[in-house]
């Protein structure tokens, strides 16, 4: 290896300690709490280094928020396209919930940490793309008839809200911490199968016997 290239890999490596160091710490005690001299001591560099590579800290948060949803966006992207809308929806569900219970700390980073520090922009590109994704399922499932008609943002929103509330019990709780029981291990499946059902089109009931009759 030359010494461009090892440069270049050392820098890699000290940006990739800065940005997981930084999302801990935010999440852990808050982003108006953290210094960009908190996250130098944290892994042991100066603070000069940081700015090495974030110019401040309102940089590195998008650089972490950007780099947190395009994981999230990569791990729906790569699951197989059903025909059936609904089919889509739970399979981007699961895919969603096994991302956040796979990666607790980026899940909480991406979504359990407040946001005042953000107010006035928006979700990252990859977010946004990561809930079209849903809300192009939702809008399939539509107009293929599997769902009643409605507004497919508001549906979508409706189904991430309820999945995103279940993964964040799952990994903020304890098991003897849920009421009565621990968690069912398909609480999941049921809390999506249940934001499903609330959308379902009635299936169109057969037509009695004698009516049958006098279409022949």
């Amino acid at each position: 290896m030359g010494t461009v290239e090892r440069r270049e890999r050392e820098r890699d490596e000290i940006r990739r300690k800065i940005v997981d160091a930084a999302r801990e710490l935010f999440v852990r005690e808050g982003y108006d709490r953290v210094t960009m001299r908190r996250i130098a001591e944290a892994i042991e560099y100066s603070a000069t280094t940081i700015y090495n590579h974030f110019k401040d800290k309102d940089d590195l948060l998008e650089a972490l928020c950007h780099e947190d949803f395009a994981r999230l966006l990569e791990a729906l992207r790569t699951q197989p396209h059903p025909t059936s809308g609904v089919a889509q929806i739970r399979q981007l569900g699961l895919a969603y919930a096994q991302f956040g219970l796979s990666h607790p700390n980026h899940y909480r980073f991406m979504f359990l940490t407040p946001a005042n520090h953000i107010d006035g922009h928006e979700l990252s590109a990859p977010g946004q793309r990561s809930f079209e994704l849903l809300r192009q399922a939702v809008q399939e499932a539509i107009d293929q008839g599997e769902l009643l008609a409605g507004d497919a943002i508001t549906m979508a929103q409706v189904m991430w809200a309820s999945l995103h509330g279940v993964v964040a019990l799952l990994i903020t709780y304890r098991p003897e911490q849920f009421p009565q029981a621990p968690a069912a291990p398909d609480l999941v499946a049921q809390v999506m199968e249940n934001g499903i059902r609330g959308f379902l089109a009635p299936i169109a009931a057969p037509a009695p016997a004698s009516a049958r009759a006098r279409r022949r």
